[in-house]
């Protein structure tokens, strides 16, 4: 296949899997595109190309064996990298209306051709840690605060503790927001309530008079859609699951089976 586009609406698509040998096939409208072996030196030469079909190779591929369809389940993609890396491992889920799996794509180098493995099971998003935006933070601080400008030292005690705070929180009282990230694996929240109280508190040791005041003011500004946003770094965790077994009759001993037929 020589599409990089993710699967994310099924009238374009069609993803096919093989019952017998687990292969499976993205059917996208790219596959007769004909592969280019090399550009013209000049714009009046015609390019030499290969005609291919890629569906009609994978048909022949596994001719005889039990195919089906799956449909792929909608903002279920995760990647391991930027959307925007064009070497990576990504994951999304499909169905064929009994059972759902994940679809592992992948390729190792950018020269080859998109990869598709079947895996039976889940995932989820681990987090691993959560981080403040101590650089973005700086610069918003050293923006707005200008008569007189904050001294440095007092930049990084905020930004210490604030560190501290987020390293204290339990993502699962923080509200999930909105902000887009390059690295799917990034998510950003909002601070709860209770954290913002004890921001706020221990601000006063370091902002003192009028200073507090406008550091309470820039919190509460910039604390649901701005630089005070949480980034929570998560990781892709996989649970395989056996393949179902079809239970097969038990076998009766013969000397019990004819017994069985004389009755």
């Amino acid at each position: 296949m020589r599409s990089d586009q993710e699967p994310s609406m099924n009238q374009m698509v069609q993803l096919i899997h093989c019952i017998d040998c687990h292969a499976i096939y993205l059917k996208t409208p790219f596959d007769q595109l004909p592969e280019y072996e090399s550009y013209p030196l000049h714009l009046s030469d015609n390019f030499p190309s290969i005609e291919r079909d890629d569906f009609q190779e994978f048909l022949r591929n596994h001719r005889g064996h039990r195919l089906e369809d799956l449909r792929i389940i909608e903002d279920s993609f995760i990647s391991e990298k930027p959307y925007c890396e064009p070497v990576k491992v990504s994951y999304f889920k499909a169905t064929n209306g009994k059972e759902s799996f994940i679809i592992k794509k992948f390729r190792e180098r950018i020269d080859e051709p998109l990869k598709y493995q079947l895996i039976r099971g889940d995932y989820s998003l681990t987090c691993t840690g959560i981080q403040i935006q101590s650089e973005e933070i700086a610069k918003q601080l050293e923006r707005e605060w200008k008569a007189p400008p904050l001294p440095t030292y007092k930049i990084a005690a905020f930004l210490k503790l604030y560190q501290h705070i987020a390293e204290t929180i339990d993502i699962k009282n923080l509200e999930r927001v909105s902000e887009e990230s390059p690295n799917p694996l990034e998510i950003y929240y909002k601070m709860d309530d209770l954290s913002l109280i004890y921001l706020l508190r221990n601000c006063r040791h370091i902002f003192p008079g009028k200073e507090f005041a406008n550091i309470e003011e820039f919190i509460h500004r910039h604390k649901e859609d701005g630089v005070l946003l949480l980034k929570g770094t998560h990781q892709v965790e996989i649970v395989e699951r056996a393949p179902s077994k079809k239970k097969t009759p038990a076998k009766i001993p013969l000397a019990k089976k004819k017994a069985i037929e004389n009755v």
